[in-house]
């Protein structure tokens, strides 16, 4: 999972009954208060505070922390799928996918990196809430229908384990890879034996 974009949550808003988006803005601010303090951090008083709704507000609408991280990882999983299938679209037919896969790791470790963090945070708390996997099992669904485009669906699988592997790693790790390290690694995978 990759590059999620959080909305701007201090725009103008309205108020009231005639707030139709005030839902949305609540969940955008789950997210935003997840990324700036931690998954621990998101409590209904917070997030309150960053959708500048009441407090009363996100109980209607969520009324447990688990609801709050579920839209979360919900939103997270969407976004990131968006992501990857526009990702996908812009490569050329011809693309060395290990290249090109190697980018995306590259990307997703650099300019993206808040993003993949939160993303494979809000993964791994699955792990530990069932009311959050269906959103994390759609994420892995919706990666592998995304390389299907590029490759057979068993194919598809082992990149999908591997992108998310390596993500999930160098997450955790200090230093950037190499590109030339991960693209390595597509490259085995995708011939299928040693060069």
């Amino acid at each position: 999972m990759a590059h999620l974009k959080v909305q701007d949550s201090g725009a103008k808003r309205k108020r009231g009954p005639g707030d139709p988006e005030r839902r949305e803005r609540i969940a955008e601010a789950a997210i935003s208060v997840a990324r700036k303090y931690g998954l621990d951090a998101v409590t209904h008083r917070r997030v309150a505070a960053e959708a500048g709704v009441p407090l009363g507000s996100t109980t209607y609408y969520f009324r447990t922390i688990d609801d709050l991280l579920s839209v979360a990882i919900d939103k997270a999983a969407q976004r990131s799928l968006e992501h990857i299938r526009c990702w996908e679209t812009e490569l050329a037919a011809d693309v060395d996918l290990s290249d090109a896969l190697a980018g995306y790791v590259m990307d997703a470790l650099g300019e993206g990196r808040d993003s993949t963090v939160l993303e494979y945070n809000l993964y791994a708390m699955a792990n530990f809430r069932p009311a959050l996997r269906a959103a994390a099992q759609e994420w892995d669904l919706g990666l592998v229908e995304v390389l299907c485009r590029r490759v057979d669906s068993i194919t598809a699988q082992m990149l999908a384990v591997i992108l998310c592997g390596l993500l999930l790693q160098q997450v955790l790790a200090e230093d950037v890879p190499h590109r030339e390290q991960i693209r390595l690694i597509f490259r085995r995978a995708l011939a299928g034996s040693a060069d």
